[in-house]
């Protein structure tokens, strides 16, 4: 049985909830979707060190990362000799774009407001909006 986009977000909010980071989240709650050779295991330490935007907050929200890192997964054929990168690098930016125009930046810490006092999205938010945006723009459906 397939899983919905609300299904997928809150078996994010589960694993983020047992202590994995918004990166492991994401990229959990899309796993059934992604390259069937790497498990669960595999892909939650891959992603381990994109959380807390690359562990400093000064890079790219975790959450965001996580739903590139689908891409990728999803999209690439995994042989150099026979590139998928300029249509996951096409898939990428406009995951991207799409995160920035909802959440006006995609940096962790200027999304936690760090430098400002304001912020802009919660790490939930965070979350629930890259599975939402992963699921569009890289066609997952229910």
């Amino acid at each position: 049985m397939e899983m919905t986009v609300e299904e997928r977000i809150e078996a994010a909010f589960r694993l983020r909830a047992e202590g994995g980071n918004c990166a492991q989240a994401v990229v959990y709650a899309l796993e059934d979707k992604l390259s069937p050779e790497i498990d669960k295991t595999a892909l939650y330490k891959i992603m381990e060190g994109f959380g807390l935007g690359m562990g400093n907050m000064q890079n790219t929200c975790g959450a965001l990362s996580g739903a590139v890192a689908a891409a990728g997964l999803l999209n690439s054929n995994g042989d150099p000799s026979k590139s998928t990168k300029g249509a996951t690098y096409k898939l990428t930016k406009e995951m991207i774009r799409r995160f920035e125009e909802k959440n006006k930046a995609i940096m962790c810490k200027d999304l936690k407001g760090v430098e400002t006092g304001t912020m802009l999205r919660s790490c939930p938010g965070c979350i629930e909006d890259a599975i939402r945006i992963a699921c569009d723009v890289l066609e997952i459906r229910d």
